[in-house]
């Protein structure tokens, strides 16, 4: 595959990385990838000597779409301070598009936040944007990222529907621990990159089927 090809499919995905949201993340990453697309990440990576900000503009760089969930504005219980990332990393992605040429001016991405409209609050300058809303959802996060995607996939193919996606999302995640067990992996322990093998496995074992 050109990097042309892999940039036409790539998904930058900026999103809380705290354990909490870890089930999320997962969501996301699953969605994506049974819709035929790959997901990139800053955790994707772990080298010390790229600067942390560099290496998202450089992924970011690398890929046609993004997915920002900006849900995460509460502020931290120790610091009393709320977590700027995921709007600085938007803003990135926006910027590029909007200030990019050739491949850059025709990116896209999918804004989602925990509740409708909430964003109007705290972040005004995205209110031309469709934000969706995901209630802290699993299910309604994979359906907006479905339904998203399907608009820039192939002429001709059609991707199941959310639902269908979810299920097949819970299947995956009953399935986790004996795929890690197999794998002498650690299900709490699970990097970005295990994750992302793991899924790409199960979907390769588990072909999209009408009756799943």
């Amino acid at each position: 595959m050109t990097s042309s090809d892999r940039y036409g499919i790539s998904v930058f995905i900026n999103c809380p990385f705290d354990i909490a949201y870890r089930p999320m993340l997962r969501a996301l990453m699953f969605a994506v990838y049974d819709s035929g697309f790959i997901v990139r990440s800053a955790l994707e990576e772990d080298d010390a000597g790229e600067v942390r900000y560099s290496k998202i503009v450089r992924i970011i760089r690398e890929c046609k779409y993004g997915i920002h969930d900006i849900s995460r504005v509460a502020l931290d219980r120790q610091t009393k301070l709320p977590r700027f990332n995921m709007p600085l990393e938007l803003g990135l992605f926006l910027g590029a598009k909007g200030f990019g040429e050739n491949q850059h001016a025709v990116k896209s991405c999918l804004v989602l936040d925990s509740e409708p409209f909430r964003y109007r609050v705290f972040c005004s300058d995205i209110a031309g944007q469709e934000v969706r809303p995901h209630y802290n959802s699993h299910r309604k996060a994979i359906a907006a990222v479905r339904d998203w995607l399907s608009n820039y996939v192939t002429r001709g193919v059609m991707i199941p529907s959310g639902s269908v996606i979810a299920r097949r999302f819970e299947r995956f995640e009953r399935a986790l621990p004996r795929w890690c067990q197999r794998q002498g992996l650690v299900p709490p322990e699970l990097t970005f990159r295990d994750q992302r093998i793991l899924i790409e496995q199960w979907l390769k074992a588990n072909t999209w089927e009408p009756d799943c």
